[in-house]
């Protein structure tokens, strides 16, 4: 069996509001995603060394649209 992030594979989501407006966030992918042009493409066996984070957590990126804030969310790669 593998760990995986279940945001990046659709299996649920995450809710969380931000810690300025309270307002919902949304979630704008991995973080590994935003690195360089070929990094959404990358296997996931080889994109989780680069975000410089511990095998079992998945970086997440969270926009405020009310108030334009970015967010870093820790998600715990589930075994699957």
């Amino acid at each position: 069996m593998r760990n995986i992030c279940p945001l990046c594979n659709g299996l649920y989501e995450i809710k969380y509001k931000c810690k300025i407006c309270n307002s919902p966030m949304e979630d704008k992918g991995a973080k590994v995603n935003y690195m360089d042009s070929y990094s959404p493409y990358l296997l996931d066996d080889i994109s989780h060394l680069a975000d410089g984070v511990a095998r079992d957590k998945c970086v997440h990126i969270y926009y405020c649209p009310q108030c334009h804030r970015n967010a870093q969310c820790f998600i715990e790669r589930k075994e699957f």
